[in-house]
């Protein structure tokens, strides 16, 4: 039986290491995180990611925490409705749509609570050092004694330590998009019912929507701004950046701005892709974000989180032992739906992509190639 080490807890790690269950392997997940991280905004999961999560015996229940939205409202700068609609809203899509979007949390809590059983989860944990030889990786972890793996995947997202580990700086890989997202949660002060609000004002802008049967709020700020530097984004700096932004808004800063700093799930991080000429290197390849980011502009990264985990899975079940064989039909079946996803965050600057592209993005892979 293979062992196979998977660094992320997210959607990308767990999701491989139930497949990776289902073909006999012998799956750990390690996660920096003391347990399933809460918090972040609505995720999609659309076209072919359905069949994944069908095929997992989960599409019932993530139909059953979907957002439920009405519309949405599109405000001026000082908070006066400029248009509206009930056919759509910018989060999701099409609201009579097959798609289905939900909350990273439950998502995450979904997939964690399928897999726990028989996945080993190592969380408050992190890998610092790959060692690798003919007869597997050796790992380092900040806590505990080191291990021996046959194969180790890189799921932890667009800062990956893998990839920085196995292929160097993020620098040589992460494109930056021109702008930061911030998401975090609040009471819901607007009182509003399964409705969102989109706003923007200059080079900002942000979208609400009711949570938790209305209860809560999630917000999303984004901002245009060139690569921060490194000492901006620790701490309490960057919060503090989004915090002054918001303040300047015209239409709710004050309430905003405070949100955000009270918020425990506050997240802020650059709209980027990762783009790469290879997704391995020895034993180790790269999976979701951590491989080929298409940034929250595209609305696919779930999605294609849940795609690669498959098809990842089915290429190393397929490859009888040849990890080299399995990661390089992994590679020829991903990439052009790579592509044409990530394609979808530059296609509409300021804007989701055409109906049309998305449809065809969504689809554009068969599970069972």
């Amino acid at each position: 039986m293979q062992s196979v080490l998977i660094s992320g807890g997210g959607i990308a790690g767990p999701v491989l290491a139930y497949w990776l269950h289902r073909h006999g392997f012998k799956a750990t997940v390690v996660e920096r995180a003391s347990g399933p991280r809460p918090g972040g905004q609505a995720v999609d999961i659309r076209g072919v990611a359905l069949d994944v999560v069908e095929r997992m015996g989960l599409l019932e229940q993530a139909r059953s925490v979907r957002t439920r939205m009405r519309g949405m409202s599109i405000l001026d700068p000082e908070g006066h409705e400029i248009d509206r609609s009930t056919e759509a809203a910018f989060s999701s899509g099409r609201l009579d749509s097959d798609d289905i979007e939900l909350l990273r949390e439950d998502l995450v809590r979904m997939v964690y609570e399928h897999t726990r059983a028989d996945v080993e989860y190592l969380f408050g944990n992190s890998i610092t050092a790959l060692d690798e030889d003919e007869t597997g990786v050796h790992v380092d972890f900040t806590h505990g004694a080191s291990r021996s793996f046959d194969l180790v995947i890189g799921a932890d997202g667009l800062h990956s330590t893998v990839r920085r580990l196995a292929f160097g700086p993020e620098e040589h890989f992460a494109h930056h998009l021109g702008s930061y997202l911030s998401v975090f949660s609040a009471d819901n002060f607007l009182a509003l019912d399964d409705w969102q609000m989109w706003l923007r004002d200059g080079d900002v802008g942000f979208g609400i929507m009711p949570v938790r049967d209305n209860t809560e709020l999630r917000i999303a700020f984004g901002f245009q701004s060139a690569p921060l530097a490194h000492d901006l984004r620790d701490g309490g700096a960057l919060r503090q950046l989004v915090a002054d932004k918001l303040a300047s808004l015209r239409w709710e800063g004050g309430r905003l701005a405070k949100a955000a700093w009270d918020a425990p799930d506050f997240y802020c991080d650059a709209m980027a892709q990762i783009r790469m000429d290879h997704w391995s290197r020895g034993r180790a390849a790269l999976l979701g974000d951590a491989g080929y980011c298409p940034s929250p502009l595209s609305g696919q990264g779930t999605s294609l989180a849940l795609v690669g985990a498959h098809v990842l899975a089915d290429c190393l079940a397929q490859a009888h032992g040849d990890h080299r064989a399995a990661y390089s039909r992994y590679e020829q079946r991903m990439r052009p739906f790579v592509a044409l996803n990530q394609a979808l965050a530059t296609e509409n600057s300021g804007g989701p992509a055409s109906e049309e592209s998305l449809a065809y993005a969504k689809n554009a892979l068969s599970l069972d190639s």
